[in-house]
């Protein structure tokens, strides 16, 4: 099921419509789809590199307001809609697990995570962030940070050097920042515990 997701989305850049896709699949994804959006993105970016960062300005904000709607779900909906949709996609235990440890502090410290490296998945984590009540202004300010900085950095990297960095992103990119994203978490743990 996975793969053909990811080839219809793939298939989707080819549209005209493709801008309109874009802002789709980067709204579901930060709340409930399973492909992320630089899947998307990546190669709209490759076939007009004049537009690239216009389809990182979209995808951010569609992103964004995705995210919004995972917090909205996570604070007004958990039972009847996100519970159901975590267990779908079989992220109900981590969620839950994730659920009984996280703080404020480190709500803040996953979404920059997950919205750069997907480290967790952006949607457990806007969805976790209403479950908490954290605040949607500084949970909005955290997405923009996060995700425009993801987006926009894939279109200067895409503008800078072309198709032959298409193949770093797809196999490599990933692992590294989510390397950085495990050293952020784990300079955060290593901060509290030497604080205290």
């Amino acid at each position: 099921m996975l793969r053909r997701l990811y080839d219809w989305t793939m298939s989707l850049a080819a549209r005209r419509s493709a801008e309109v896709w874009l802002a789709v699949i980067a709204f579901v994804e930060s709340s409930v789809f399973l492909v992320p959006a630089d899947v998307l993105f990546l190669p709209m970016a490759l076939a007009k590199p004049e537009r690239s960062y216009r389809y990182a300005i979209v995808a951010t904000a569609a992103s964004v307001l995705g995210g919004i709607a995972g917090w909205a779900l996570g604070f007004y909906a958990y039972e009847t809609v996100a519970r159901p949709v975590l267990e779908f996609y079989g992220k109900l235990d981590a969620f839950e697990q994730m659920k009984s440890y996280v703080t404020y502090e480190t709500i803040l410290l996953l979404l920059v995570t997950s919205g750069l490296a997907h480290l967790p998945p952006i949607k457990i984590v806007t969805i976790l962030s209403g479950v908490i009540h954290v605040n949607i202004w500084l949970f909005v300010i955290s997405a923009i940070v996060a995700r425009g900085a993801r987006f926009l950095f894939l279109a200067w990297l895409l503008r800078r050097y072309g198709e032959p960095i298409r193949h770093f992103i797809e196999k490599r990119l990933g692992h590294i920042v989510s390397i950085g994203a495990v050293v952020a978490i784990v300079l955060y743990i290593l901060y509290r515990y030497l604080a205290h």
